[in-house]
């Protein structure tokens, strides 16, 4: 059996750093090293005070402690670990671009008054979900040990229950939005026979080659980025599609 330090330090660089992330914003919340204002998203002291760590700080912050806290940095140690170490293995910078491309996404959606929430991070770690329930469609996943079901339908619970407990449901249909189209431009449309066009910006790789974002980009050569848009497909490595009869068994 592992120890807690050989745990965390298996761990894949970005979702590592995320969750840390997550977990040192919420900490330093609650030995008030903040005011929880000061990070949230508003765009007007972003455009006229020009407060720009805002459009990335709010994205760090799920809550105080509680149950609804934990299970979020639970997601991203599991289904966010699970796509860095399958799908995205040797793809770090392709699996850094979906966390650019969901912020992006979500940012543009917090632009429309009725849309808006002070924290996206909800809604970003509701995307993960989504986009592994699309990677691994068959995988089994027990909900607190009563009810089975598979992977494709982890979301779709996870929004139900959030309704049960009560808690808003905007932050999760937003995920869902963000990471239906993401998967829609790297994965479904391509198959459909479209062109693959969504390649990861140089600028992601740029990250990785002056040590901003660690770990191995592993897809930076020209070569196999352009040999995943010839081929259509976004996804590569031990994932599932939706016609495939494998499955794995996972649990929440």
């Amino acid at each position: 059996m592992s120890t807690p330090g050989e745990y965390y330090r298996s761990l894949p660089p970005v979702s590592k750093t995320y969750g840390v992330a997550c977990l040192m914003t919420t900490a330093a919340f609650y030995l008030d090293l903040y005011n929880p204002e000061s990070i949230a998203l508003f765009y007007d002291n972003v455009f006229k005070r020009f407060q720009i760590w805002r459009l990335i700080t709010n994205f760090f912050f799920l809550g105080p402690f509680s149950f609804p806290f934990a299970f979020r940095l639970i997601i991203i140690a599991k289904y966010g670990v699970s796509l860095e170490r399958g799908p995205f293995d040797q793809r770090t910078a392709d699996f850094v671009w979906m966390f650019f491309f969901g912020a992006l996404s979500l940012l543009v959606s917090d632009a429309v008054p009725a849309l808006w929430s002070p924290f996206m991070g909800v809604s970003l770690v509701f995307m993960i979900v989504y986009i592994w329930g699309r990677e691994f469609p068959n995988a089994r996943i027990s909900i607190y040990g009563l009810v089975s079901l598979k992977g494709f339908y982890l979301p779709w619970a996870m929004l139900a229950l959030d309704l049960i407990f009560g808690n808003p449901l905007k932050p999760d249909i937003l995920g869902i939005v963000a990471g239906h189209i993401y998967y829609f431009l790297t994965v479904l449309h391509p198959l459909a026979g479209g062109k693959y066009v969504f390649k990861t910006p140089r600028f992601v790789y740029i990250l990785f080659l002056f040590g901003i974002i660690g770990g191995s980009p592993a897809a930076t050569t020209g070569e196999q980025q352009q040999g995943n848009a010839a081929e259509g497909v976004a996804f590569r490595g031990r994932s599932y599609r939706l016609d495939s009869d494998t499955h794995t068994n996972a649990s929440t």
